[in-house]
């Protein structure tokens, strides 16, 4: 080949997974996520019940929560104060990123809470890639995120799609007490998406979920980014709401609510997962409020009195029994169920990552 002939196309080859893909190569430590595979096969696409009535052949009704704060969580409010300002607690410190709060007391905007329920319910169902970075080009058959609001996932069903409301909601979760904390996080770099790790042949592996651990990583004043926090034990409340549920979805939320006690999990809430931020244990349910006759939807909405059947007891406990075997039997993959509860059970006993990972 003469110096003046035109040099042939460089060939890039898709990436491919390495023999065990969370493994460190050449890493300081091993990594504090692992990838939930999708389940096959591809997700089946149906039309979606509605919103616009009632169905009295489904389930609607709310749910008090109760998220109890086992790691320092940070839910970021994108604004920097002066550490005077924020707090008694965080005078000494002269810059420090702020928590969204409301009236003084710390919360967890209901879209984020959402946002963290719909990828586990993803993991665990057989439901498209939503809101992916990754390459459209990377996305396995089938995969594809739902356009179509007449065919959608299981996901999509409950949780909503482009263009189609979803079938349940959560307001904002507010902190029992006003008061917040500082830490002080290490710095950290945004990920690495041409980790072979992620791909299969090519195409998206999976889900990345990073494991709960014992503690979170702080660095102290001197030496990490000082953030404004609720610390362990802190406790929030909100409730869920839902329509038109059938007994096998709302199982499915249930399970990601950590209340399949065979497979526990706790949810992975704000910023600093990697270092073993955002643990939240979602507290036994006591109560479900149901809406089951055509009295109860009409008083709902006509009587500021209504009174509608709450299941509390025995009976609340068959219930979520059978409505999570149907999660069991009709939604829940038993093998993503599986690669998932090995990340988020709870309690662990795993340490945090230390140093670079």
């Amino acid at each position: 080949m003469t110096r003046n002939q035109p040099q042939p196309p460089r060939r890039v080859e898709s990436p491919t997974p390495r023999s065990q893909p969370n493994a460190p190569v050449g890493d300081a430590a091993p990594k504090p996520y692992k990838m939930v595979s999708l389940p096959a096969p591809a997700p089946k696409r149906d039309k979606p019940v509605g919103q616009d009535k009632f169905k009295s052949d489904r389930l609607s009704g709310k749910i008090p929560l109760r998220l109890t704060v086992k790691t320092a969580a940070f839910v970021a409010s994108g604004v920097v104060a002066m550490g005077s300002d924020v707090s008694s607690q965080t005078k000494s410190i002269p810059l420090i990123k702020t928590s969204v709060q409301r009236d003084n007391q710390l919360i967890i905007p209901g879209s984020s809470l959402k946002g963290v329920v719909r990828s586990t319910y993803e993991a665990i169902t057989s439901s498209c890639l939503c809101k992916t970075k990754a390459d459209k080009s990377t996305i396995p058959d089938g995969y594809r995120e739902c356009r179509d609001k007449t065919r959608l996932c299981p996901a999509c069903q409950v949780f909503g799609a482009l263009d189609w409301q979803g079938l349940i909601r959560f307001p904002d979760a507010v902190a029992t007490e006003a008061k917040s904390s500082a830490g002080f996080m290490p710095s950290l770099y945004a990920p690495r998406t041409e980790r072979q790790c992620y791909y299969l042949n090519g195409k998206v592996a999976g889900r990345k979920f990073y494991y709960h651990t014992i503690r979170a990583i702080d660095k102290g004043q001197n030496k990490g980014l000082a953030v404004q926090q609720a610390g362990g034990e802190f406790v929030f409340t909100t409730e869920l709401h839902f329509m038109n549920l059938t007994e096998a979805e709302l199982g499915t939320l249930l399970i990601v609510l950590g209340q399949d006690k065979p497979n526990a999990i706790a949810l992975k809430v704000g910023g600093g997962k990697p270092i073993g931020m955002g643990t939240m244990e979602v507290g036994e349910v006591r109560e479900i409020e149901l809406l089951r006759s055509r009295e109860d939807w009409r008083d709902r909405y006509s009587d500021y009195q209504s009174n509608p059947q709450s299941l509390t007891g025995a009976n609340l406990q068959k219930f979520v029994r059978e409505v999570i075997g149907s999660a069991h039997r009709q939604l829940v993959q038993t093998q993503q169920m599986q690669e998932l509860q090995a990340v988020l059970k709870w309690p662990t006993d795993r340490e945090p990552p230390e140093g670079m990972y």
